[in-house]
């Protein structure tokens, strides 16, 4: 049985249902928010949080912005990035998400903070820190949409309504990046 602090739209309620990858007894329970304890032998599986790099791209006056083609938020606005891999670093993939989604090569970016998320996707709720790096453009590349994005547009930056971007971290971030 959960805890009653855990809600039934997180992955508290489904991993409960898994077996343990240790001794393959269905006996996961709960223990805490992020973390579940196999009661048959004790093994404690830790749900960290999920690191996400973002780019915000601006040339003059202007930003990048990226129409989520997917949900979570599809068809609002997000900056091109994606989930960081295994083994990789910040930078390593910055550089591998904004080959994917814009066929652009990254240069120059500059870290410019991070900030917590929360991703539904598929009903199953994942905590994120999105990392976000600044990079200032002289001209507009040529870019394409690719990957899990639908279109890609130039927006002013006196016409960025924080409120069109998916995800809180993205509203933060752009609130900070136009007041600094």
């Amino acid at each position: 049985m959960l805890p009653p602090q855990y809600s039934n739209s997180n992955l508290s309620t489904r991993i409960i249902s898994m077996y343990c990858p240790s001794c393959s007894q269905p006996t996961f329970v709960a223990s805490s928010e992020k973390s579940y304890q196999c009661s048959e032998c004790a093994f404690t599986y830790f749900h960290n949080t999920a690191t996400a790099v973002l780019a915000i791209i601006r040339c003059q006056d202007e930003v990048l912005v990226a129409v989520r083609g997917r949900e979570p938020g599809k068809g609002m606005w997000d900056f091109p990035g994606g989930f960081v891999d295994h083994d990789e670093t910040l930078e390593q993939a910055l550089v591998r998400e904004l080959e994917e989604e814009l066929m652009f090569k990254a240069e120059n970016a500059k870290y410019f903070g991070s900030y917590p998320n929360t991703y539904l996707y598929k009903n199953v709720e994942y905590k994120t820190c999105d990392t976000f790096f600044a990079i200032e453009l002289d001209h507009k590349p040529e870019l394409t949409a690719g990957d899990d994005v639908a279109a890609i547009q130039w927006v002013k930056m006196t016409d960025l309504p924080a409120d069109k971007f998916a995800f809180a971290s993205a509203r933060k971030a752009i609130s900070l990046y136009l007041a600094g």
